[in-house]
């Protein structure tokens, strides 16, 4: 079968071997607009690194590279404006990102405190591979000879972008440079009227200066300089939003531009819908500039970086993406899917179509190299159960001994199982304090009140139960809910609301909660056998 990355690899490879290339070079392209929010691994990160990885395994040499556009005007949106104190950020409206403040102080300016949370763990969730590089920096060096080109052939670059300005073309006296106005700090409003050698002389239309500046201390018309991204650092492909897709928009200016002005072969392109999040009914796109979404930090405090790699993978690029955090638990079922899959395979195991997919599926998303068997999986959603009834002073070493109590866990574990169980544990613990839903929370209850006792319909009929779960041979959770429901079948519907109502009150003092064949497996025989037996038998 044909996974859509390798399709991908393929296309990228064909590109290299009919322009005779010895390195093939992967880019992806961000502003630091605000928050770098999960979505952004998508495209321009993950699935460069996906090909790049399918290409280096057929012998290729291949360079990634990540852009962060840090020259482009702040433009003081609502949500960039409420990150400073007061009307403190409207004076920095215009600047280029790179030279507006850090609006909390703990870093040199937006860049590095926004880019933080992104970059600072972008190792975490690719190889170490990637290159990030700014425009800023471009600008000084790989772009500076582009930029010139531009202006040398400025009539035939306005002709090219005039037919898709629509209502707003360049005049004739129009010089491709938008310069920083040295007086007043912004970018997006000093008009170049004159270039001579490397200095561009400007009238600024917010404050009136009139100067001269270096070329580089300023950017090229967005059009231009994406296309001269893609000839400065002889871009083969190229992941990009949905966005820029549509025919006769962004990215057709910019392919026209490269063919016709700069005389190059434009990068394979690859659209991709957005990822957005679910909070409650509400699904919204992560936005960068409108401080939607969440950041990799974040997400590492509640998830494992190949849960995410999984979901990207595994959902064909124009196919739009719902994070919802309550979820966390099934998405780690689907990579264990896909971790169960990979080692059928691998043990010669005939697959399905669908389970072939998932294999391949785990094996991009992994990071290291896989176990020799198949790990113990400990369930995300018992172990988000189980941190809520464990000292978290010790917490690894108590679900540990509830787990082998309950023979969850049989046999030795290897280092990796250890280590990932130890993970889910204290990203599970988390997630239930952050974003698990209100249903999944709970508290073993101290005691049971004398008279709350006496007034159980069903007391009996619990500790029958009671006695029943704790003979069971198998503690795991199909075994207790096949128990529970053979339990409960003699009773209609009416009957069975009202014993499970009292089945939480005695156990958790709530009317209802967690699920409850896995809120016993994770609460262990011991539990069971004290609340529903000797709290319920004892006068």
């Amino acid at each position: 079968m044909g996974h859509w990355l390798f399709e991908i690899a393929d296309a990228v490879e064909q590109r290299a071997k009919v322009m005779g290339k010895r390195e093939i070079v992967l880019n992806g392209g961000l502003s630091v607009s605000g928050l770098q929010h999960i979505g952004r691994l998508r495209g321009e990160v993950l699935t460069g690194e996906a090909v790049r990885k399918i290409l280096e395994k057929r012998g290729y040499k291949v360079k990634q590279i990540i852009v962060l556009y840090t020259q482009d005007a702040w433009k003081g949106k609502e949500k960039q404006l409420k990150q400073f104190e007061g009307e403190e950020g409207r004076k920095y409206i215009g600047y280029p990102l790179i030279k507006v403040p850090d609006p909390k102080g703990c870093h040199a300016n937006w860049v590095e405190h926004y880019w933080e949370d992104f970059g600072g763990v972008l190792d975490k969730f690719s190889d170490g591979k990637i290159e990030v590089v700014r425009t800023t920096d471009l600008y000084a060096k790989e772009l500076k000879e582009v930029t010139k080109e531009f202006i040398e052939k400025r009539e035939l670059t306005r002709s090219v972008v005039n037919k898709y300005r629509g209502r707003n073309p360049y005049p004739e006296d129009w010089i491709p440079i938008e310069p920083v106005c040295q007086n007043c700090g912004r970018i997006d409003g000093a008009k170049a009227i004159k270039i001579e050698g490397d200095l561009v002389e400007y009238i600024c239309k917010h404050c009136g200066y009139h100067g001269k500046t270096k070329l580089e201390n300023g950017k090229l018309n967005w059009r231009l300089e994406w296309a001269g991204i893609w000839k400065a650092l002889d871009i083969d492909f190229e992941p990009f939003g949905k966005d820029h897709a549509t025919p006769g928009g962004s990215r057709d200016s910019c392919v026209e531009l490269a063919t016709t002005v700069l005389k190059i072969q434009p990068p394979i392109g690859l659209p991709y819908e957005w990822v957005a999040i679910r909070q409650g009914k509400k699904e919204m796109d992560m936005g960068s500039s409108d401080f939607i979404g969440i950041t990799p930090k974040e997400w590492l405090e509640i998830a494992d970086p190949e849960v995410l790699r999984y979901i990207y993978f595994s959902t064909p690029p124009k196919k739009r993406i719902v994070i919802d955090l309550t979820e966390i638990p099934q998405y780690y079922e689907q990579l264990y899917h896909g971790e169960r899959a990979y080692f059928m395979r691998k043990e010669g195991k005939s697959l399905s179509e669908e389970e072939e997919e998932a294999a391949i599926n785990y094996e991009l998303s992994i990071l290291t190299d896989p176990p020799e068997r198949l790990p113990f999986q400990l369930s995300y959603y018992t172990a988000a159960l189980l941190v809520q009834s464990l000292p978290k002073e010790d917490i690894y070493d108590s679900a540990l001994k509830r787990l082998r109590a309950s023979k969850i866990i049989a046999g030795e574990l290897s280092e990796f199982e250890k280590e990932r169980i130890k993970s889910i544990l204290i990203k599970a613990s988390n997630w239930v304090e952050k974003y698990a839903p209100e249903q999944v929370k709970y508290a073993v209850r101290a005691e049971l009140p004398a008279e709350l006792k006496g007034s159980l319909r069903f007391k009996d009929s619990l500790i029958e139960l009671g006695n029943k779960l704790i003979s069971l041979e198998n503690w795991n959770e199909d075994e207790i809910k096949k128990a529970m429901i053979e339990h409960t079948s003699s009773m209609n519907d009416e009957e069975r609301k009202i014993f499970y109502r009292e089945f939480y009150i005695v156990m958790i003092g709530k009317d209802s909660g967690p699920r409850a064949a896995p809120l016993l497996a994770a609460l262990g025989k011991d539990v069971v056998k004290e609340k529903l037996i000797e709290s319920l038998e004892s006068k």
